[in-house]
């Protein structure tokens, strides 16, 4: 550059392309992804940048067109529940690629403090939002949503004008059901929860399909519903276990019941995994890796669905028609010691 600029002095765009030298329109494209320009320009003006300590006078940007570049989260749990950190994250980065910011809120659960998070997310007029939620359920979304536009995350609506992005839940029974199998496991039980939520309903339609398809006849005996913590996975455990045609292997919904399922062979003298192979859901790692043996578990795509979601709000703000999509995404296996072939 042919002028230096004093530390308290703002980097604009002409800075940045005079440094690059391109013109400031190419600039603002490759910073804003509006239009599509050759990548090593785009790769170039980044690096430059952000060298020279460039950030977008959002004031500015916002009065000449009604944004805000802001995007607001709001979820039911993030307090509480160690995979909000994972969706706030994805959605803070899919904003950042469109030169954004989150606003993330927490309801808690409570529908007076929801209400209060909407009505304070709108009157900073937050240009979309995530509704989301901690674990996947079925939502009806506030109606003073209407005026913005929104997409779920781990959460689906009986309303079809709603995009939203979940995890594929059949498909996680297919395979946490598929790898038990694949170690030659025949006799597997189910260990689930008593909820009529999709992710309950989703699993075991995958469990069976896997069996299924083995040529494996599903014994009832060994499918059990409780609660969704590790006390109910203990009572599932026993029940599913303590029997002389017990199962070899057991599929837990989440890591808390395969935690309870660990408890339950103690209980009966059985070890793991010679005597019983067990696999669960969620990859919550305070729990699998502080198991013994370590806790073999289908990780959820928290990161992925904070990402999808709002890079979703801004394909819909650019599309040419109001279509919606339901996107569910395939989570990934974790292997660990929880599962062996069983004995001859």
């Amino acid at each position: 550059m042919d002028k230096k600029l004093g530390k308290s002095a703002r980097v604009g765009i002409r800075d940045v392309a005079a440094a690059v030298g391109v013109s400031p329109t190419t600039v603002s494209h490759a910073l804003s992804g509006a239009r599509a320009i050759n990548p090593a320009t785009r790769a170039r003006v980044l690096e430059v940048a952000q060298e020279l300590g460039y950030s977008p006078d959002l004031r500015a940007r916002g009065l000449r067109s009604s944004r805000t570049f802001t995007v607001g989260l709001l979820s039911d749990a993030i307090a509480v529940t160690p995979y909000a950190g994972l969706i706030i994250s994805g959605a803070q980065d899919a904003a950042a690629e469109h030169q954004s910011v989150v606003l993330a809120l927490d309801s808690t659960g409570d529908p007076q403090r929801e209400l209060l998070g909407i009505r304070t997310l709108l009157d900073h007029r937050v240009d979309g939002l995530v509704y989301a939620r901690m674990s996947h359920q079925s939502v009806n979304v506030p109606t003073e949503l209407d005026e913005i536009p929104v997409v779920l995350a781990n959460a689906s609506s009986p309303d079809l004008k709603f995009s939203s992005v979940v995890p594929d839940e059949k498909q996680i029974g297919l395979d946490a059901t598929g790898h038990l199998l694949s170690f030659g496991h025949e006799r597997v039980g189910f260990a689930t929860v008593n909820e009529d939520v999709p992710s309950a309903l989703g699993r075991e339609e995958g469990y069976r399909s896997a069996m299924r398809a083995a040529g494996i006849a599903v014994n009832e005996a060994w499918v059990c519903a409780e609660t969704g913590d590790a006390a109910g996975g203990r009572k599932a455990g026993r029940f599913i276990l303590d029997r002389e045609d017990r199962p070899t292997a057991i599929f837990c919904f989440n890591d808390e019941i395969a935690m309870g399922v660990y408890q339950a062979a103690n209980d009966l003298g059985l070890r793991i995994p010679e005597d019983l192979s067990v696999i669960g859901v969620d990859d919550l790692q305070l729990i699998t890796q502080a198991l013994v043996p370590t806790l073999s578990t289908i990780a959820l795509p928290h990161y992925q669905m904070g990402h999808w979601a709002v890079s979703q709000l801004f394909t819909q703000a650019t599309a040419l028609n109001g279509a919606r999509i339901v996107e569910k995404l395939r989570c990934h296996l974790v292997q660990r010691e929880s599962v062996k072939a069983p004995r001859s």
